[in-house]
């Protein structure tokens, strides 16, 4: 199959040599941690763990947690079909010359289009907020700066994480809106 070949925007390239220039192993190990938070090899569990646990709750319950397990799974699986048609070369790539200084190897070369941890991170914080809108800034701002570390861990551009934040919101306001449509 041909893919579609992405190049880093101006703003992209800036932002990760300015992290680049200022990479430290102190502060990159934490965030490697952290970043494991909207990492789907966690989530999809810790989202079937609470699915199963809903089962015995009524049916308001029930139906909040299939569709935050479906969000979840769909999030799951449309960021790899992306990156088997997207070429995009990842940051650390291309911008780390020479010691890393703690930024780590990410994933494939070339599948930095789009953050997967972003997708989940947008999906996962409009579909909370939605159930606890008076916290939705607490909510946003969490899910955010998760997504945010794969950018400081120079494992996906800016524009990755941007878009990727994106499309979790639409995934997730999609399925909530075929959820809420009047059945047939």
């Amino acid at each position: 199959m041909k893919h579609l070949r992405l190049s880093a925007l101006d703003l992209d390239r800036r932002v990760a040599r300015l992290i680049a220039r200022n990479r430290s192993r102190r502060f990159e190990r934490p965030l490697q941690w952290l970043t494991l938070g909207a990492d789907e090899r966690l989530l999809l569990p810790a989202v079937s763990l609470c699915w199963l646990l809903s089962r015995g709750g009524g049916k308001l319950r029930t139906s909040q947690a299939n569709h935050i397990f479906l969000t979840m799974v769909t999030t799951a699986i449309l960021p790899h079909l992306l990156k088997g048609v997207v070429d995009q070369e990842r940051p650390d790539r291309c911008e780390i010359h020479g010691n890393r200084h703690g930024i780590p190897r990410s994933g494939q070369a070339f599948d930095a289009f789009p953050s997967g941890h972003a997708v989940h991170m947008g999906a996962l914080a409009s579909a909370l907020s939605r159930l606890a809108p008076r916290h939705g800034v607490l909510i946003w701002g969490l899910t955010t700066s998760l997504a945010m570390t794969r950018v400081v861990l120079l494992a996906h551009w800016l524009s990755d994480v941007v878009v990727g934040e994106t499309l979790g919101i639409a995934i997730e306001n999609l399925l909530h809106a075929i959820d809420r449509s009047p059945e047939a």
